[in-house]
């Protein structure tokens, strides 16, 4: 297995829509405002991405488009589904067209006890030479997956990383102290990534990079060189940021600040709808706070 370098600022990419279609003319757009403000590397179809509402051939041109205009960087792709055989079939169809890791969610709905998270991203694994990034956010999925499971899974050869987005500070330190070496632990929050790192994390999957790639890559790169101080000033600012993002469900807020920024339109594909006017206002406000 080829190893790959997750550590940095990764953006978990918005998928934009225009008339209920793939914008894919924007989204080429957005990948390369991306490269050019420092972003280490690209998350397309995830959660973020609002992938579950998108179709084969979409995924794979979204993919297509974000491995090309990448420049080298790792590109980590969503692959995961709440089916096993799901799972591997969207793998084995993504493969093809640039996928350099896959990002698998812990399966949701079906609420797995440990054990059957333990054997499922262990099958997932055993299924394809490229690097799995497990994803941790019992938040959208029902079930946590524990300290000792991701410990667990990170003896697996190809099993590279962890985002962790449960926001349990007790079993993210208990994973950053006992992990291998070589096995990355990302934040998965935006407003957890500093006192990850300032703990041995590797970087952050981020939202907020979407709307302020510049910011975050500085934010991050800054933490990563042990630059603590510029890091808690940088941290202060973006704050905000890090929270109205989420007030309503992601990726509504970063849809809406796009929208106002001129990068997008303010689209979705239901079950998601578009932000509240509130929710736009706040935004507005915030991108404005940060000089965008």
């Amino acid at each position: 297995m080829k190893r790959i370098d997750l550590t940095g600022c990764g953006t978990a990419l918005i998928t934009p829509f225009k008339g209920n279609d793939v914008d894919y003319e924007a989204f080429e757009i957005l990948v390369d405002r991306q490269i050019e403000a420092g972003i280490d590397f690209l998350v397309p179809l995830g959660t973020t991405g609002e992938t579950p509402c998108l179709e084969d051939d979409e995924r794979i041109k979204v993919l297509q488009i974000a491995k090309r205009r990448s420049k080298g960087r790792p590109v980590v792709v969503g692959g995961g589904t709440n089916s096993l055989n799901h799972t591997i079939r969207s793998m084995k169809l993504l493969e093809p067209y640039g996928a350099d890791a896959f990002l698998i969610v812990v399966p949701y709905y079906n609420k797995p006890t440990q054990e059957g998270q333990y054997q499922y991203f262990k099958a997932v694994a055993e299924s394809t030479d490229r690097p799995i990034v497990l994803y941790n956010v019992p938040g959208r999925t029902g079930a946590n997956m524990t300290a000792q499971t991701t410990l667990r899974l990170a003896e697996i050869d190809n099993i590279v990383a962890v985002k962790e987005a449960s926001g349990n500070k007790e079993q993210i330190e208990e994973i950053l102290r006992n992990a291998p070496e070589d096995f990355m632990v990302l934040s998965g929050n935006d407003d957890d990534t500093l006192w990850m790192m300032e703990k041995g994390g590797a970087g952050i999957i981020s939202v907020a990079s979407n709307i302020a790639p510049s910011h975050l890559a500085e934010f991050v790169h800054a933490a990563g060189k042990g630059d603590f101080a510029r890091a808690r000033e940088l941290e202060a600012a973006l704050i905000p940021l890090f929270t109205n993002c989420f007030v309503e469900s992601n990726p509504i807020p970063a849809k809406a600040a796009m929208h106002a920024m001129g990068l997008i339109e303010n689209e979705f594909r239901l079950p998601l709808v578009p932000a509240q006017q509130v929710t736009y206002d706040l935004m507005v406000d915030t991108i404005k706070n940060l000089g965008l």
